[in-house]
């Protein structure tokens, strides 16, 4: 078993991307099994609630759709509109005024449009994305032929629709697909309920007397999804630097090592001194004659900005050059700012690939 599993896992590294916040517009849709909790139920009219008493339904394991449309503003919130479907069928009930054995039928639909607002747990670094939101919004029950009999022949009939104010809590994990930049999968719990809906209902005690009353129902449901999640503008995972071979056929005319940095940073990590340790040696014992260092940035912030940026990240790279043996005399420093990217993305966009240095070796 275990080896069987650690096997499974090693081929899902490549798939697996890591954890981006959404930003720009998304869709997403889901489903799964839908538990509605026992609904305690009465005659809406103060009236016959003595005659009539109050009961119950219980309700089968049922299922869950969801569908919406949303927009990630790239800091971890996000917001949208769902539409949503449930279905359960009645499993038995009971009525004060039905004596047992009882025999129940019919099912439960409930549909809603909700407004959900979401905040997603990520960084680059995580393999998944955790999250959580609120809804609210309207929602409505739909009783289809709901009975409850007794053999003697008393029953109460509850069937039609009813809506009312529909709210919910959401905890869930995003799992992003490196193969398609924005794809998610999505496994998620809800909590969703309405206020108490009155539902149209015959109440018959007898042969030939119907009441015509409306039922007071109760609604909570639990629901556990699994699903899909598709950001349009969803930048590309980054891939992990890596500085190019040593050659072993004779040396092409260029050579050319990427130093990536955080956002807004121009401080060098361990990994990206490691890459110009590499270019640095390379250099030397290559004979190289000159040695191109341009910075750039991603298009989050203004053209200035980014121009002063992208300046602070070669003179970096420079610095750490010089501290490995490399003269500034033989160094060509140059800043493009977000002009020249390596990714084209939409201005405001964080892309993590443009914001970097090139060394060139000539």
């Amino acid at each position: 078993m275990q080896p069987a599993f650690l096997a499974a896992a090693v081929t899902l590294l490549p798939v697996v991307a890591g954890a981006q916040p959404v930003s720009g517009l998304y869709i997403a849709g889901g489903g799964g099994v839908n538990w509605t909790q026992e609904s305690d139920f009465q005659a809406s009219n103060s009236v016959p609630r003595a005659q009539f008493g109050s009961g119950s339904i219980d309700f089968e394991t049922g299922y869950v759709f969801v569908g919406s449309l949303g927009w990630g503003f790239g800091n971890g919130l996000r917001a949208e509109i769902e539409g949503n479907v449930r279905r359960n069928d009645v499993d038995s009930g009971r009525m004060g005024f039905i004596a047992p054995p009882r025999r129940t039928t019919g099912h439960v639909l409930q549909y809603g449009v909700m407004a959900n607002v979401f905040y997603d747990f990520a960084a680059p670094s995580w393999p998944v994305q955790p999250y959580v939101g609120l809804g609210a919004g309207y929602g409505w029950v739909n009783y289809q032929n709901v009975r409850v009999q007794s053999a003697a022949g008393p029953r109460v009939d509850v069937f039609g629709t009813s809506g009312d104010f529909a709210y919910q809590a959401i905890g869930g994990v995003g799992i992003p697909i490196r193969a398609v930049p924005g794809l998610s999968l999505t496994a998620e719990y809800r909590f969703y309920g309405t206020l108490d809906q009155q539902v149209p209902s015959n109440y018959v005690p007898a042969a030939n007397t119907v009441v015509r009353r409306k039922t007071e129902v109760e609604n909570y449901n639990h629901s556990i999804m699994l699903g899909l999640r598709y950001a349009f503008n969803q930048p590309r995972p980054v891939p992990a630097p890596v500085a190019a071979p040593a050659a072993v056929q004779p040396a092409a005319p260029s050579r050319t090592y990427l130093v990536f940095f955080d956002f807004d940073r121009a401080d060098l990590t361990d990994r990206a001194r490691q890459i110009i340790a590499d270019a640095a040696q390379a250099a030397s014992s290559t004979g190289t004659t000159r040695i191109e260092v341009a910075g750039h940035a991603d298009r989050s912030g203004t053209p200035q900005y980014n121009q002063r940026l992208s300046m602070r990240r070669a003179e970096a790279v420079a610095s750490e050059l010089s501290r490995r043996g490399i003269p500034r005399s033989a160094m060509s420093i140059q800043a493009f700012g977000e002009s020249r990217p390596l990714v084209a993305t939409a201005d405001g966009v964080r892309e993590p690939q443009n914001r970097r240095v090139e060394i060139v070796l000539r």
